[in-house]
């Protein structure tokens, strides 16, 4: 059994006691003295011209402190992307400017093309209804194939094409991957949609830029994943502005799922309009505001093909997508269709042949960048769609392919550039099996039928690469910051400790798991162990929160710290009892001389290096504070096997989903319950994707499903009692931990086998149906069953 609050505990998380009992401190409970607010007059056009701006109206109305407009912020840097990618032909993406504010065209609906500063929102609000516009309308680009067609309209004038890039990996396979396929007992095709998502987090993002005008310093609260890589995007990119100068604070934030890794124009604007007002600027985003500036997630269109040979072993994958950019390049889309997804294709299976196309396109829409699973779900919702497929045209059963193929022999390099360090696909398998009762399935479909209903079962696997490192490799594929993470732990006089952590906790839990892997290497009570995150001034540096990456490498960075500050520890402790450093043993918080009973306590030591009265001064400093750098040399994978029961109506096509099981993978686990929170939270949104959320836009580009009104989420009684498991342990084998990461693992593998199940219902039911796009909402369903 785990220590009390140590490695394995399921231990409350401390963090909830503050925002259950309304303590928590959110970006929008900040408010500067003397702070103005600001509106963005936002385009409602998706594609225009700007022939004139007109705000004299609007300057004179009450409270109004300044607007600004795009002419403001000529010589200033616009938003950059943070990874280059170069396509098959050797040539980098094409990458447009993206402004803070809107210069010579608008180029979405939500484009913001002015900002009013004033007094109050509401007079802000009201001066932004004043300001005048000539825009010349002229056509969007909407659908992707259009975009890429003779003489489609540009969304960008200067570049070439609306294609960012084709690319192709790895491109060497190509021509093999051809010849698998002509040679192959069977091909199995598939044109999938993966619908593009509005990412929904529980607190709309809030900016506020301050400025002092005594020393210089700029400061931004902001909702962020990760606050260091906001500073130096914006200051050394945007802005021009020294780190030293700029200090950047995320608090509590309530949710991220991707959407707030990026820097946002709103971000630069509040940071530059504080210093040109000198007063407090704050924006506060409506959830309508969100729906079109907000980064939205997936949209991509693909056809795949699955090559088997006459015994069903898969010999060959091929795909093509088109990939949808939006209208700007976000700080990591390039990254998303292309090295997040492409080297994912693999998935669990030893395909010897695998070769993926991807041309990310530019459209008139917002842009789109990661989402939970950022890329992973697009390719495993691709990859186990197909298998289900074949498995239904070869009359087999869709595990037993599975199981056949699974790859069983770690470490492994796929045909994609990757290497699994460790897994065993066959034993989550196994488990799911068993708490999925699959062997019930027979019974509970006969009582189904007997009621008039059509139940499926959906089994999927997936895998997924976390932790994107190391550094040196991200960068030879275009990445434009490293991939390490850093922490600095500080023992106090007294033997607590403060642990300052590059990481940053927008509902993971880290200031209760962290702790518990302090606790654990020094023998003392977790409660003793304080997190410190989110604040580029009190933190000395940290690449944020995206990837499952937390504990992977933060945590990795954590421990190399704690252990340098055990072995100062044990100089001090050897000092103290007159003893070689070789012999002292550290347990339970008591440091002891091996084969005697002489001891000294973990508080004892540490007061001794802040009172060094008897201290080997000759030797080491006083002080007890170690900072350490962590690059992982490769990705953690963890991986898992999803089961879904679901009846359909087979007089409305309503899909109700009956069970849902998932046994995971994620190596050594620090806090089961919050990894079984992930897991239920990821299964949730995969749910949501796979039956009701889509974002549509019409032919013009407008936003069709702009508000709850039109875009569905999933509410508690659309979801049933998971049953999740993560017994099935394989460490991973390059981090100190062993961890893996959880964090979007539900979010992978659960679209698939809804989307699985519903199609093993219709075809049960005699309804030959080879696929249905997300989301499979009723009608859709419906129609399937008609045709």
């Amino acid at each position: 059994m785990p220590k009390d609050g140590g490695i394995g505990a399921s231990t409350k998380r401390r963090e909830d006691v503050r925002f259950l009992t309304g303590a928590g401190n959110y970006t929008d409970d900040i408010n500067v003295r003397g702070q103005t607010y600001v509106h963005f007059l936002r385009s409602d056009v998706a594609h225009a011209k700007i022939n004139g701006i007109d705000t004299s109206a609007a300057a004179d109305m009450p409270g109004v402190v300044q607007i600004f407009t795009g002419a403001d912020f000529e010589g200033v840097g616009g938003i950059p992307c943070g990874w280059l990618v170069t396509d098959r032909h050797g040539e980098p993406m094409q990458e447009p400017a993206h402004p803070v504010l809107a210069q010579g065209k608008v180029r979405h609906v939500g484009d913001p093309i002015a900002a009013v500063v004033a007094e109050s929102l509401e007079q802000a609000r009201d001066a932004a209804e004043a300001i005048e516009l000539d825009l010349e309308e002229l056509p969007a680009v909407v659908n992707m194939k259009d975009a890429l067609g003779d003489g489609s309209t540009k969304v960008h004038d200067d570049l070439t094409s609306n294609l960012c890039y084709d690319w192709g990996f790895v491109e060497e396979n190509k021509g093999a991957v051809e010849e698998a396929i002509k040679g192959a007992a069977h091909v199995t095709t598939l044109e999938l949609v993966n619908n593009r998502l509005v990412a929904n987090p529980m607190e709309p993002r809030v900016a506020v830029g301050d400025y002092n005008r005594a020393d210089g310093e700029h400061t931004l609260y902001t909702t962020s994943q990760n606050p260091h890589v906001i500073r130096l995007l914006m200051g050394a990119f945007v802005l021009g502005i020294p780190e030293h100068k700029l200090r950047v604070v995320a608090p509590d934030v309530g949710g991220g799922f991707g959407t707030k890794i990026f820097h946002y124009a709103e971000e630069a604007f509040c940071t530059f309009a504080a210093k040109a007002v000198n007063r407090p600027v704050k924006w506060t985003s409506s959830r309508s505001e969100a729906f079109m500036s907000d980064a939205h997630g997936r949209d991509h269109v693909t056809k795949i093909e699955l090559a088997l040979d006459a015994d069903n072993n898969f010999v060959a994958v091929r795909t093509e997508t088109l990939a949808n950019m939006g209208a700007y390049l976000s700080t990591f889309s390039s990254s998303v269709p292309t090295w997040l997804h492409g080297t994912l294709m693999a998935g669990n299976y030893k395909t010897p042949n695998i070769y993926v196309n991807v041309k990310a396109v530019f459209t008139n829409t917002v842009p789109v960048d990661a989402y939970r699973g950022a890329g992973r779900p697009e390719a495993t919702f691709q990859l186990e769609r197909v298998i289900d497929q074949a498995a239904r045209e070869l009359g087999v059963d869709p595990i037993a392919l599975r199981r056949q193929n699974y790859v069983t022999e770690f470490p492994y390099a796929t045909p994609v550039a990757v290497e699994y360090d460790t897994g065993d696909y066959n034993a989550t398998m196994d488990k799911l099996e068993e708490i999925a009762d699959i062997a019930g399935f027979a019974a509970r479909r006969k009582e189904s039928e007997a009621r008039g209903m059509m139940r499926g079962l959906g089994i999927n696997n997936y895998i997924e690469a976390c932790g994107i490192a190391p550094s040196n490799l991200v960068g030879q594929l275009g990445a434009r910051a490293g991939l390490y993470d850093a922490a600095t732990v500080r023992v106090n006089a007294t033997g607590s400790i403060s642990v300052m952590v590059g990481a940053h906790s927008h509902g993971q839990g880290h200031e209760t798991a962290f702790p518990q892997v302090v606790a654990e290497m020094i023998g003392i009570d977790a409660e003793q162990v304080d997190i410190v995150h989110g604040d580029t001034a009190k933190v000395p540096f940290g690449m944020g929160t995206y990837g499952s990456r937390s504990l992977a490498v933060c945590g990795s960075a954590m421990v190399r710290a704690t252990e340098k500050i055990i072995n100062k520890a044990k100089k001090i402790a050897a000092h103290l009892m007159e003893a070689s450093e070789a012999d002292i043993e550290l347990k339970d918080g008591n440091f002891s001389v091996a084969g005697t009973d002489k001891s000294v306590a973990w508080g004892d030591v540490t007061l001794a290096a802040y009172v060094p009265h008897n201290y080997p001064l000759e030797d080491i400093e006083p002080g007890l504070e170690e900072t350490a750098f962590y690059d992982p040399a490769n990705f953690t994978y963890p991986a898992g096997a999803y089961a879904c029961e679901v009846e359909v109506d087979p007089d409305t096509g309503k899909v109700t989903i009956e069970r849902f099981a998932a046994a995971d993978d994620f190596g050594n686990v620090i806090n089961p319950m919050i990894v079984s929170g992930q897991v239920h939270g990821g299964i949730a949104q995969g749910i949501g994707q796979a039956l009701m959320e889509n974002c549509v836009y019409d032919d013009n580009g407008q936003l069709l499903s702009a508000s709850y009104m039109d875009y569905t989420m999933p509410r508690a009684d659309d979801l049933p009692f998971y049953t999740v498991d993560h017994s099935c342990q394989t460490p991973c084998t390059h981090n100190p931990l062993g961890v893996k990461g959880c964090g979007e693992a539900g979010a992978i593998g659960s679209p698939p086998s809804v989307i699985n199940a519903v199609l093993d219902a219709l075809n049960s039911g005699g309804h030959d149906v080879a696929h249905i796009d997300m989301p499979a909402t009723p009608s859709r369903v419906w129609a399937a069953m008609q045709k």
